[in-house]
């Protein structure tokens, strides 16, 4: 099935989940330890980075720096869209709230400071708001 394209559409139904939990972005020397299950894996030239449960990468003696939450964007994005990821990242800069993205096959994820998290929420819901 085919993600939706169009930006206006997009951003009207974007709506924004917040999953539960506290996540970490990490490195894996060696490959993914025993009992941890990434829910991002991004091979870069330096290593694997893995974004974690906190409790999991705590569990394996993994270190991190960055605690997030994690937000789904439930609306069906087409890998091809343009405009969606620079639309939502720029009204979370906006509000001062850093924001990590990674594109699933079927939509989009953000990072954000675990601290912020519902702040963040509300600004994306805010932003589909002014879309419609």
């Amino acid at each position: 099935m085919t993600g939706e394209t169009d930006l206006h559409t997009l951003l009207r139904g974007m709506r924004p989940e917040l999953n539960p939990g506290r996540y970490v972005f990490t490195m894996a020397e060696g490959g993914v330890p025993s009992g941890v299950t990434p829910v991002v894996t991004v091979a870069e030239q330096e290593g694997l980075t893995l974004v974690v449960p906190q409790a999991e990468a705590d569990g394996a003696g993994m270190a991190y720096d960055y605690v997030a939450a994690w937000i789904t964007l439930r609306v069906h994005s087409a890998l091809a869209a343009v405009g969606l990821t620079a639309a939502v990242s720029r009204a979370l800069a906006d509000a001062g709230l850093s924001c990590n993205v990674v594109a699933g096959f079927h939509h989009d994820h953000l990072f954000v400071p675990h601290e912020q998290a519902e702040r963040a929420v509300d600004v994306l819901q805010r932003l589909a708001r002014d879309s419609s």
